[in-house]
């Protein structure tokens, strides 16, 4: 497990002592609609153990973003692979004081170039829910473009799209 940075932000792995974190993001059940929530104390729990053990059991996942200058976590981002589910993921999640800000698309054109270069992936893809309307807005900016339509195992069907490497 290793930290990306980029001109504003550091991206670092989760660790143990995050939980806080994870507890108050996913106790706001409108910041975490689209990512489950609101989930109780020891829902939120797992979803640390899982992004945790994801950089073992894949060798990647999720980082979480924290200010150069120092200041509160503002959200995670990278990459998930769940068993049984088609394809990786590019994803991310953000508290509502970081949206809007350019944070997403800063961290995320980091992880993208570090799956492209480091992980030496042929394709970065992402996908999200349909209603998703900020994700989707940020797919663009990333000059993400579709690339198939897929029923996923949780019986939603979403469209996948491919995100190119940064200019």
């Amino acid at each position: 497990m290793h930290s990306l940075s980029s001109e504003r932000f550091i991206l670092r792995p989760p660790a143990a002592t995050d939980f806080p974190i994870y507890k108050t993001f996913f106790a706001d059940g409108e910041a975490s609609a689209f990512y489950g929530g609101p989930l109780r104390e020891d829902q939120a729990w797992r979803v640390l153990a899982s992004n945790l053990g994801h950089w073992q059991l894949r060798g990647y996942g999720m980082w979480l973003i924290e200010p150069r200058e120092g200041g509160l976590v503002l959200g995670g981002c990278g990459f998930v692979w769940p068993e049984g589910w088609p394809r990786r993921e590019l994803t991310w999640w953000l508290f509502p004081e970081a949206r809007g800000t350019g944070v997403a698309v800063e961290v995320s054109r980091v992880a993208i170039q570090h799956a492209y270069e480091s992980y030496k992936w042929p394709l970065v893809e992402t996908h999200m829910d349909d209603a998703n309307l900020a994700a989707q807005g940020l797919v663009r900016k990333l000059n993400g473009a579709p690339i198939a339509r897929e029923k996923f195992p949780d019986g939603k069907t979403r469209t996948v799209y491919s995100v190119p490497r940064p200019k």
